[in-house]
């Protein structure tokens, strides 16, 4: 009996000494801790890279305004730049390789975190689509080259040319004197990336492209890349990329900005911080172009650049708008 009271008084000690320290412990674990984004429900909103994503706005808001899946809002928005031949970097009417052939790069992801994507793929109008099967419909993340497009036909899209009368004469103008030099900003053009919100407060995110104009044969950039062209987290927000992907890669961009946000950053910082992080890490960055967009849970959005000359697509409100983006090289 003496045995168990002496227990009995040494464990009530212990528990009463944990009470004590508790308040001070918890105060301790949540400071340490990052500041939660908000969880109210701002949606809907889509953002989109560069000018031609004002009217793959458009056709996202419809689904978006009508109760639809921040998903299917993104994938209907960029199919809209995918078929355009006037948009000579993503999908139908894209600059080809130094060989001639189109091949493209596209990947999608939604808010549970499930996300599919295809790399150098050819002869396919609309490679969101065929990533979203990859997600749906396969084990798999990613299928490439030949496997792609195999698979896109099994899943009825129809093999087509899509190497335009305009860009074939604008490859063989390059062909003169073969040189490859990408161009900064070149006619507003490149990867549409998109993050939508919807009416629920869930996130998706997509990106597409027909890469740099007279890369080598097979090169594959950073837009089919989960975590380097897109990144969403639902808990958090999602991040697209656009420019020259090498460098996006090198720092797994749009990872980085949804990692930052998680640790308290507003888009806006997390945008900035990521611009940041190739300027420290990469000796020639100022000779390319990386522009990054971002949305939080709270529908706070962001947006960054190296250079001058990078715009977006807002859609909120019910007003789409194009505005343009702050940048790291100020003159």
């Amino acid at each position: 009996m003496k045995t168990s009271r002496r227990k009995f008084i040494r464990q009530s000690a212990v528990a009463g000494l944990g009470l004590s320290l508790t308040p001070s412990i918890l105060k301790a674990d949540i400071a340490d801790k990052p500041k939660l984004i908000s969880k109210k429900n701002t949606g809907p909103l889509v953002i989109s890279t560069w000018r031609h994503g004002m009217a793959a706005n458009e056709a996202a808001w419809k689904v978006l305004s009508e109760n639809g899946r921040a998903l299917d809002a993104v994938e209907q928005g960029v199919r809209i730049t995918e078929s355009d031949p006037e948009c000579m970097s993503v999908g139908y009417g894209g600059l080809p390789d130094r060989d001639g052939f189109v091949t493209l790069d596209a990947c999608i992801m939604d808010e549970t975190g499930n996300c599919g994507s295809v790399s150098f793929l050819q002869n396919i109008k609309n490679p969101i689509s065929v990533a979203r099967l990859v997600m749906e419909k396969t084990p798999h993340v990613m299928l490439s080259g030949e496997g792609a497009f195999e698979f896109a036909q099994s899943k009825g899209f129809k093999k087509e040319n899509l190497l335009t009368e305009k860009a074939r004469e604008a490859w063989l103008k390059w062909k003169r004197k073969s040189n490859y030099e990408p161009v900064i900003n070149v006619e507003n053009h490149d990867t549409i990336g998109m993050i939508a919100l919807d009416k629920s407060g869930n996130i998706s995110g997509a990106c597409t492209t027909s890469g740099i104009a007279f890369k080598y044969h097979g090169r594959v950039g950073d837009s089919p890349i989960i975590g380097a062209g897109m990144f969403v987290d639902n808990e958090v927000g999602g991040a697209v990329a656009t420019g020259t992907g090498e460098l996006v890669m090198k720092t797994l961009g749009t990872f980085l900005v949804v990692e930052l946000m998680r640790n308290g950053m507003s888009p806006q910082e997390a945008c900035v911080e990521a611009v940041k992080r190739i300027a420290n890490k990469i000796p020639d960055y100022e000779k390319f172009q990386i522009g990054y967009l971002a949305i939080n849970k709270s529908g706070d959005t962001g947006a960054y650049c190296i250079q001058k000359g990078f715009n977006y697509a807002l859609y909120q409100d019910d007003e789409n708008k194009l505005i343009d983006s702050d940048f790291y090289l100020k003159e």
